[in-house]
């Protein structure tokens, strides 16, 4: 690399300048450039304008000017400059009356341009005048619409280069008129090459571990990090503004609210502003992502991949690109804001604690968490951030299934678990499931089971005797009639034990109708049953032939009655009470039997009113929709 300090003693320059790039092969990363405007010399197909953008420090000057050595060299070599004629030396001092370079930051205005342009027909010693004009896109409308026509057609001897960092605010007419060429930041290894061999030529006494720090703070900016290398090769080692992002990392995987908070506080007390720090730890975790979904596309030396990599492994894909939309809003926020700081500390607190953000990124986050707390497997005791959850929901759901109405006795599901400290997460699905079954009215008609699982005869109990006619009957009418669920206890009120078979309780009914019916909810009664005698008790319905054909309801009474023996005086009893009734005009109960009557569970079936039918008696005239 050409050194042009060596040629005498000049004051000192910094290392970005001393070693600027001579030739087009000295351009790092930027071939795909560099081979175009070395074949258009050599083949003397140079066109009038070029647009050269890309970011900062990465060779676009620079560039410009090498093209400008390359056209008026005296003995170009394969489009390369020779660097030794007397153009070539000109140039590279700045001396040269055929470049003329031309800031557009602080020359925006009508009048510059208009000088440049009065200025451009005439002649220089070399064959060619070279106009670069940097940071063009800082031109003003007026300044840009002065230069287009003699942008468009020059004069023959006159090329422009046009240098900016934002293309896009560029004119589309002068972006129409150019050659547009792209440059790229450079690789992490390819800037580390180029600082060892910078090292080397300059003589400096500075480790690698001087050279990745300048690579990181360079960022891919060749002139960054020549100028990180110059401050080091002074002042010896800086602080390594990485390891405080690095800490914020380790803090975000670890859930450390304190932790992150405190580096925060230490960056802080060091000097770094709060925009700055964001703005770099989210450029590491933007690398953490990359490093999930695309390791090539890494931009960092290869001893920092790893580390990086395996936290954003344990940061895991969700997280880490909900911790880059954090950051971005709190950047922001941060533009605008009296005290960016407390923007950063509060997207932290929420990415930290996610307990502390309601958004669907958050609960989603806390779900995931709890999932994988129950795929591990039921531990002694749940963290509290996941029993919190879980708390909340089965609130939630008994509040919705036991709240009683303001006219009316409370709705229950009788078959919910009851809650324990260990299932919390199982209790909220099944008694969320509970309240939608009790919400869609009855259930499907589902084949009759012959008997209990296994699995349930651990439940209840141990198996023992089972139980006689006359327990059946007994129990039947102390109360397990009275604690079926509505629908259950609106169906079976009308029947009868008829006897015991193999381990099987016969249950007689009026017809095939009602016995068709019952068979829907069959397994509700087995289960009481079952939790009743302790152990695994099937039902099997049949029509009962012998049973009074009106299909009278025997009621819990009569029950108990007939297990007493004394059939024949409760059947008089029940015959006198009706005979009563009719005397005294009170309408006949309803049929039970009607499917109509045993579908809607009215309070005839000993359901009571449900909540709707509440609502509309309170409020005459509304409508349920």
């Amino acid at each position: 690399m050409a050194d042009p300090g060596d040629a005498a003693p000049t004051p000192y320059q910094s290392l970005y300048r001393r070693f600027r790039p001579q030739r087009f092969d000295e351009v790092r990363g930027q071939d795909h450039v560099c081979l175009a405007l070395r074949n258009a010399v050599a083949e003397g197909r140079v066109g009038h304008a070029y647009l050269m953008s890309g970011p900062r420090g990465t060779g676009k000057t620079s560039t410009a000017r090498i093209l400008a050595k390359a056209l008026n060299c005296a003995a170009p070599i394969d489009g390369e400059p020779c660097g030794e004629c007397t153009s070539c030396v000109e140039i590279a001092r700045g001396t040269s009356l055929d470049v003329h370079e031309l800031d557009a930051a602080s020359n925006n205005g009508v009048d510059a341009m208009r000088d440049l342009v009065a200025r451009a027909a005439l002649g220089t010693p070399g064959r060619w005048k070279v106009y670069i004009i940097d940071e063009v896109h800082m031109l003003t409308a007026g300044a840009s619409n002065a230069l287009l026509k003699t942008l468009e057609e020059p004069p023959a001897h006159v090329v422009f280069v046009l240098a900016t960092t934002d293309p896009l605010k560029v004119l589309p007419t002068i972006r129409s008129r150019t050659q547009h060429f792209e440059f790229r930041l450079l690789g992490p290894d390819e800037l580390s090459g180029l600082l060892r061999e910078v090292r080397e030529a300059a003589g400096l006494e500075l480790a690698d571990e001087a050279l990745d720090l300048a690579v990181r703070r360079g960022r891919g900016s060749a002139r960054d990090a020549l100028s990180t290398l110059d401050q080091l090769s002074a002042g010896g080692l800086v602080d390594d503004e990485a390891a405080i992002v690095m800490e914020l990392v380790a803090a975000l995987a670890a859930r450390d609210t304190a932790g992150a908070l405190g580096a925060v506080a230490r960056a802080a007390a060091a000097g770094r502003e709060s925009q700055r720090l964001a703005a770099d730890l989210c450029d590491v975790v933007r690398q953490g992502f990359l490093s999930l979904v695309a390791p090539e596309l890494v931009t960092l030396v290869e001893t920092e991949r790893e580390p990086l990599s395996e936290r954003a492994r344990q940061l895991g894909l969700p997280r880490v690109v909900r911790t880059l939309e954090v950051l971005g809003d709190a950047l922001m926020n941060m533009r605008e804001s009296p005290d960016p700081r407390i923007h950063l500390e509060v997207a932290l607190v929420r990415l930290t604690h996610p307990e502390a953000d309601d958004s669907p990124a958050a609960l989603l986050e806390r779900i995931e968490r709890l999932e994988h707390a129950l795929a591990a497997g039921p531990p002694a005791v749940l963290p509290a951030t996941a029993v919190a959850p879980a708390a909340a929901i089965e609130a939630d759901a008994a509040a919705a299934v036991s709240s009683p109405a303001a006219s009316g006795p409370a709705l229950a599901v009788p078959d919910a678990p009851p809650a324990h400290a260990g299932a919390g997460p199982a209790l909220a699905r099944e008694t969320l499931g509970a309240v939608r079954r009790r919400s869609q009215g009855p259930a499907k008609s589902t084949p009759p089971a012959p008997a209990a699982a296994p699995e349930d005869a651990a439940a209840v109990g141990a198996p023992g005797a089972f139980p006689t006619r006359d327990e059946l009957v007994k129990a039947w009418g102390d109360g397990l009639l009275a604690s079926l669920p509505n629908r259950a206890r609106a169906r079976f009120r009308v029947g009868r034990f008829v006897s015991v078979e193999d381990r099987c309780a016969v249950y007689g009914l009026p017809n095939e109708t009602h016995r068709a019916y019952c068979e829907d909810v069959r397994t509700d009664v087995e289960r009481s049953l079952s939790s009743h005698f302790g152990i695994p008790v099937s039902l099997r319905l049949v029509v009962d032939e012998d049973d009074d054909p009106t299909g009278a309801d025997p009621g819990p009474t009569a029950g108990a009655t007939e297990a007493a023996g004394s059939s024949a005086a409760g059947s008089s009893a029940a015959g006198s009470s009706a005979a009563g009734s009719s005397a005294a005009g009170v309408d006949a109960e309803p049929d039970l039997l009607d499917p109509a009557v045993l579908e809607a569970e009215t309070e005839l079936a000993g359901a009571g009113l449900t909540p709707e039918e509440r609502l509309k008696q309170a409020f005459p005239g509304a409508q349920e929709i």
